[in-house]
């Protein structure tokens, strides 16, 4: 033991005195931030310049009515309530005639719109006033709805905007042609605001039943996704390094003078006890300084203190794995090169769970994510991520995670160090994977 406490003080000192881990300590936060602050930047400045839309009418009865509420939305959304400054850009419709040549409308409208005269035109379709409910393709699913034509990229939420003022429009019309007085059709077709609530509780020590609480959007996903993608980060940056770097030593001999101190295991979990203090370090600088961020900017509530716990925990289980697989694989590796040809599959157990983050968010106590979520090597990304969400997930989930992880993460130390014992010392040829599989199994 004295041993291995040796080389891991010896590597995790070297480490953390270098300009590198010091500089990537400061500006790993700087880039990760600095996407949430433009962000803010650019949501406390948007673009308000007025947006000039064309209606290409084939009903006949629509275009006037969809102007009209396009005007009103406008009235209702362009200012902010609370301050008064202008917070969207206007949308000024604008009615375009209709022609006998379809195509050569559309592409005289679309001209103006890359022109940058028109920011975008809508064609109404003739059915689109009374659409069937049968399904059709091809030109009758065009004369059926409406379609929007424009140059922005597909991010911006106009569609969803222009899409209101239409339907509305469209609402509206078919109103007046039963009849309706049109003095009553914003009574009709008033909306009423769905706020998102979080549930209520019971104290368990005073047994006093909570209030009721708006639940930000923030709540919902952006802790969610922050915890989880800094987790993912803080094992990427220490687990990866590890691979080349002992593939490196490998390939100028430094393991052959250490053997005559130190056992090829002792040797190895050193390392992986390096690596992983290196990668507490930089998580509670970066743990702690997000926390004071946080309450800096009075959004304490915001701070998943219950889960600190099940992040450190998640953490370490991930980068005993991670690091024991890189110290096996780069023991294996006859060069540096060789090694960053496996570093892929090294970061796979991490990168994998993340494609499915989406899918886990909208449905996070569905099947799916539950299964996903107890396969051990995705455990720590995505138990974490379910468990920061509003919902929660039942209590037995993660305690039955924990134990998969470690025991998986035990299972990959045992099969990794018999791989290093014998690796360390082949030259020559990089072996295959069933050599790996032969030597994890056989020492």
């Amino acid at each position: 033991m004295r041993r291995i406490l040796l080389i891991a003080k010896r590597d995790y000192l070297t480490s953390i005195r270098s300009k590198a881990f010091i500089i990537g300590l400061i500006v790993a936060p700087i880039l990760f931030g600095g996407g949430f602050l433009g962000m803010a930047l650019l949501r406390a400045r948007p673009d308000i310049k007025d947006r000039r839309v064309a209606i290409l009418d084939r009903t006949g009865a629509a275009a006037e009515l969809v102007i009209e509420a396009a005007r009103e939305q406008n009235a209702k959304e362009l200012f902010d309530k609370t301050t008064g400054k202008q917070q969207a850009p206007r949308y000024l419709f604008e009615r375009a005639e209709a022609a006998s040549d379809v195509n050569a409308e559309r592409l005289a409208l679309s001209d103006r719109v890359r022109g940058g005269e028109l920011f975008a035109f809508v064609e109404i379709g003739p059915e689109a006033m009374h659409p069937p409910d049968d399904t059709a393709t091809g030109e009758k699913a065009a004369a059926r709805r409406a379609g929007y034509f424009t140059n922005a990229s597909g991010l911006d939420s106009s569609r969803e905007w222009i899409a209101d003022a239409v339907n509305d429009g469209l609402r509206r019309a078919r109103l007046a042609q039963l009849g309706v007085d049109q003095s009553h059709f914003r009574d009709l077709l008033r909306t009423v605001t769905v706020e998102r609530m979080g549930l209520i509780a019971r104290d368990p020590k005073t047994g006093a039943i909570g209030a009721a609480h708006k639940r930000g959007e923030l709540e919902g996903f952006a802790v969610p996704f922050t915890v989880v993608t800094l987790l993912m980060m803080i094992v990427l940056v220490g687990a990866s390094p590890m691979l080349p770097a002992v593939a490196e030593d490998k390939t100028q001999r430094v393991f052959e003078m250490l053997l005559g101190v130190a056992t090829p295991f002792e040797l190895m979990i050193g390392k992986v006890l390096a690596a992983m203090a290196r990668s507490i370090t930089s998580s509670v600088f970066y743990v702690i300084g997000g926390t004071f961020v946080l309450v800096g900017l009075s959004l304490t509530a915001l701070v998943p203190l219950s889960l600190y716990f099940w992040f450190f925990v998640y953490l370490l289980a991930e980068l005993l794995m991670l690091c024991a697989l890189a110290a096996a694989l780069g023991a294996a590796c006859s060069s540096p090169q060789d090694a960053q040809n496996l570093g892929l599959l090294l970061v796979s157990p991490v990168l994998v769970p993340y494609f499915f983050l989406m899918p886990v968010l909208s449905q996070p106590n569905g099947t799916f994510a539950t299964a996903l979520s107890l396969f051990p090597p995705f455990t720590p990304l995505l138990m974490l991520l379910r468990e920061t969400l509003p919902g929660g997930i039942p209590v037995w989930q993660p305690w039955a995670g924990l134990v998969g992880v470690l025991a998986f993460a035990l299972a990959m130390t045992w099969a990794a160090a018999r791989i290093f014992r014998v690796g360390i010392l082949l030259q020559g040829k990089t072996p295959k994977p069933a050599d790996l599989v032969r030597w994890a199994v056989r020492g």
